[in-house]
């Protein structure tokens, strides 16, 4: 398939630039895979769509102040955006402009609290850089980076947690997964007390999330890897959930990467943890998940990709034509879609 199979117009206007007051009263897209019958709520309503016994599968990710600004020894300015931590002090960064972050060059960020050598160069230009600091990392990055919005939202964020879920837990990711920023305390409340099951993975989203799809035949791209985490106790509720003939529901693109690395033909899920660069496109056939609640994606991006192969493509086009005539709001901060 084409790259530009997956291309949509969509005015700049649609791009949400901030999160809703309320998480959960953004809008909802219902959308029966099989038919392709279209029905319109609000988020918090998602819980009529659940049936008791259903297994909901969030990505306890959390987003770290992973944007940082640092001076190199020369004076000269760099912007750097950490992505994959590699061990302890060495990372594999984004770092702009490219041409300032040769091999040996050092930065320095802050008064000095924080310094960097560039090691190498990278996969599709990226840097291995080595951290040196006196006292805890996770401190001073606290202290000196900003969050990593996508570069599409142009507003400030006043309140760096709304780029967080509420059940974030897992510190590492480059961005957040966004499909659970819909989610508040008391609809997890609600959910559970309606005896859905939630199992928590962990998946650090990082440079896929950022790198366009180039390559014009789509099984060409090559996804980057990123890292998971499925323990034993998450696996057996969703594993209770399909021997029971429930649904395994996955709440964004991350989590269903996870679910569908680790699945077998059984339609069953083993614990572990390890680096997945699956790359889910039309033609895949799905394991484990049963339905998936998801945002609107990026044209020619992986993500609609992932949910045109759940449901198919001109389903999916035609669902996205309808978001943009009833005013649905596109993207990390905009609305939602359940989809089964």
């Amino acid at each position: 398939m084409n790259k530009s199979d997956f291309y949509y117009e969509l005015p700049e206007s649609f791009i949400a630039q901030e999160p809703l007051s309320k998480r959960d009263e953004s809008k909802l897209m219902i959308l029966d895979r099989k038919t392709g019958e279209i029905e319109h709520g609000r988020f918090k309503d998602v819980v009529e769509y659940l049936n008791s016994g259903d297994c909901l599968v969030l990505n306890n990710t959390r987003v770290i102040p992973a944007r940082i600004f640092g001076k190199k020894t020369t004076g000269a300015e760099v912007e750097f955006l950490l992505l994959k931590r590699l061990d302890i002090n060495r990372w594999q960064t984004l770092v702009k402009p490219g041409r300032r972050a040769k091999p040996g060059s050092v930065f320095e960020f802050g008064n000095g609290e924080l310094r960097a050598e560039v090691l190498d160069v990278a996969e599709g230009g990226t840097r291995i850089i080595e951290f040196t600091y006196e006292g805890v990392f996770e401190e001073i990055l606290e202290k000196l980076g900003r969050m990593p919005l996508p570069p599409y939202i142009m507003a400030k964020l006043e309140d760096q947690e709304r780029y967080q879920t509420v059940y974030s837990k897992e510190s590492g990711s480059a961005a957040s997964p966004t499909a659970g920023l819909h989610f508040t305390e008391d609809l997890l409340v609600k959910i559970m007390d309606k005896g859905i099951e939630i199992a928590y993975v962990t998946l650090h989203i990082g440079l896929g999330t950022f790198r366009p799809v180039k390559e014009e035949l789509i099984e060409d791209h090559e996804m980057h890897s990123e890292y998971y985490v499925l323990d034993e106790e998450n696996a057996d509720r969703i594993n209770r959930a399909k021997k029971n003939g429930n649904r395994v529901i996955a709440v964004g693109t991350t989590a269903n990467r996870v679910v569908e690395t680790l699945g077998n033909e059984s339609g069953l899920v083993c614990s572990g943890s390890g680096w997945t660069n699956i790359f889910i496109y039309p033609g895949y056939r799905f394991k484990v998940i049963d339905a998936i609640i998801t945002n609107f994606h990026l044209p020619e991006s992986t993500l609609i990709m992932l949910v045109s192969a759940f449901v198919d493509r001109e389903t999916i086009l035609e669902a996205y034509e309808t978001a943009k005539s009833e005013g649905y709001r596109f993207f990390s901060f905009g609305d939602a879609m359940f989809i089964y």
